[in-house]
């Protein structure tokens, strides 16, 4: 069976740097075996990615200033794919997330209202062009993985859950796949038996660290970008009072499949609840341990509300899940069910989501669909990403 070398390359809604894969990957979908050659995190250049926080908080932008930052993106996210290949023999494919900086729901307006017509299409914009990743790396890539999700009435996320699906289920026991990085989003695998594709579910849970490092850079005026471990938050103490009230945000109560991004739980959404701890006299410790807390408690009321029962394990992925203190806090909410990452079943926590689109990336080379429409609320299976083909003869 024929081994194909490819990379994937995903920035997640943390705007933390390039999260940069090289895999070998053997097989088609259910028999699929991936193996991760190298991984790295690059960051982003401090005024690139400033740039980029600014735009996805609502900044104005002109046309010109967009090209020059798609631009922009797009040569750092080649330059990844080139590191990550020394030392190794040449990748033949990339697949390219890209970086998010806007997305709508379908049935959504910008500001997180829903509109009376559910048939209105979703937006979403990945910036980081994969034709000038193509040509700088002479490397045939797929980009722009979310858009034929999107035009079948998806919401174009969640992506990773068919992934998640084939390297991650089991035989006889339920999963749920959390993955936590700016915004969580979980995947429900059934034990792989008769029709289970049918029945997995996936959907965005809410914030996952992009509260938490607002916060963080909130009152170290930007001197720190995250809680490291979760251990500022540890030597607070949460309000639940104020937690409960957070969770009647009308997302919450929203079924599934659906999605959401900073446009709902970013800079404004932060400053909401700065002024609701003020209320409760919470010093930042505190707040950032109710934060913690919003985080956790959004997850488990998501299982315990959109799914028929429990699963039976968790697994965590994503930054998130390196915060032990919020690891700490759900494995105490969800009690019973074990809560573990992915890193001890054989799949890297930190790289799972740019593993993912390498695997969609080369599916899509297959021909093989890469949405779940059980996950995204499309109408049918598609093939996923645009095809930028190069001649090899740069």
């Amino acid at each position: 069976m024929q081994q194909n070398r490819v990379i994937g390359l995903m920035s997640g809604t943390s705007v933390d740097g390039i999260d940069a894969v090289l895999v070998d990957i053997i097989g088609t979908d259910l028999y699929i075996k991936v193996e991760l050659l190298a991984g790295e995190t690059y960051p982003y250049p401090t005024e690139l990615r400033s740039r980029i926080l600014a735009i996805c908080a609502g900044e104005a932008i002109s046309m010109a200033e967009l090209a020059a930052l798609d631009d922009a993106i797009a040569i750092v996210f080649a330059q990844a794919a080139q590191n990550i290949q020394i030392g190794h023999p040449p990748a033949t494919l990339i697949g390219s997330h890209g970086q998010t900086v806007f997305h709508r729901p379908a049935g959504c307006y910008s500001s997180g209202n829903i509109l009376p017509s559910p048939q209105s299409l979703g937006y979403s914009l990945q910036l980081g062009r994969g034709a000038v990743i193509a040509h700088l790396t002479d490397i045939t890539t797929v980009s722009n993985f979310r858009l034929a999700d999107i035009a079948a009435g998806g919401h174009g996320a969640p992506l990773v859950p068919r992934v998640d699906a084939f390297l991650l289920s089991h035989p006889q026991e339920s999963r749920c796949i959390q993955n936590i990085g700016g915004i969580g989003n979980v995947a429900y695998l059934p034990p792989r038996n008769d029709d289970w594709l049918s029945q997995i579910r996936g959907w965005d849970t809410g914030p996952g660290n992009s509260l938490l490092d607002l916060a963080v850079q909130h009152f170290t005026n930007g001197a720190k970008s995250y809680d490291e471990n979760g251990s500022w938050a540890a030597s607070g103490t949460p309000c639940h009072t104020l937690v409960e009230e957070w969770l009647n945000q009308d997302y919450f109560h929203l079924p599934p499949p659906k999605s959401t991004g900073r446009e709902l739980f970013g800079v404004s959404y932060l400053h909401d609840c700065l002024q609701d701890a003020q209320t409760y006299q919470l010093g930042p410790a505190d707040v950032l341990a109710t934060i913690t807390e919003l985080t956790a408690a959004s997850i488990v009321h998501s299982y315990s509300t959109y799914l028929r029962k429990m699963p039976e394990r968790v697994l965590l992925c994503g930054g998130g899940s390196q915060n032990l203190y919020l690891k700490h806090r759900l494995e105490s909410l969800l009690a019973l069910v074990p809560v573990l990452t992915t890193d001890e079943v054989g799949l890297s926590a930190t790289f799972k989501e740019a593993i993912a689109f390498a695997v969609l990336a080369y599916w899509r080379q297959l021909g093989i669909p890469g949405n779940l429409p059980t996950a995204t609320g499309a109408n049918q299976e598609m093939l996923l990403g645009e095809v930028h083909q190069v001649t090899g003869n740069k």
